[in-house]
């Protein structure tokens, strides 16, 4: 049965962490194409497509500052991790903000 990991409420995001997550170049990567994707995707899948070169417990660190920042949403499919951007969330609170830096 699919479980959301916990994420802040709308209310709670903080544009100060919001803009910390963002400014890591490998976080900016994984945003970039996770923003690109209308719908949920397999984590694994973003991180092969955006090719890092880094080690699995690094990709999970980078995917859980994003979470807990409120950027993205991420629901467990039995051994799976599905990732989705929070788009209208955080166009509620911070028009424009993910279109200004992840657009290309």
């Amino acid at each position: 049965m699919p479980r959301a990991l916990p994420e802040p409420s709308v209310d709670s995001f903080d544009l100060t962490v919001i803009l910390g997550a963002l400014a890591e170049p490998g976080r900016r990567a994984l945003m970039t194409e996770l923003y690109r994707s209308p719908e949920p995707i397999d984590c694994a899948v973003i991180a092969a497509t955006v090719d890092l070169g880094l080690s699995n417990p690094t990709i999970s660190h980078h995917y859980r500052v994003l979470r807990e920042a409120g950027l993205i949403r991420t629901v467990a499919e039995g051994r799976k991790r599905m990732v989705r951007v929070r788009r209208d969330e955080m166009e509620s609170r911070f028009p424009g903000l993910l279109a200004a830096i992840l657009a290309t």
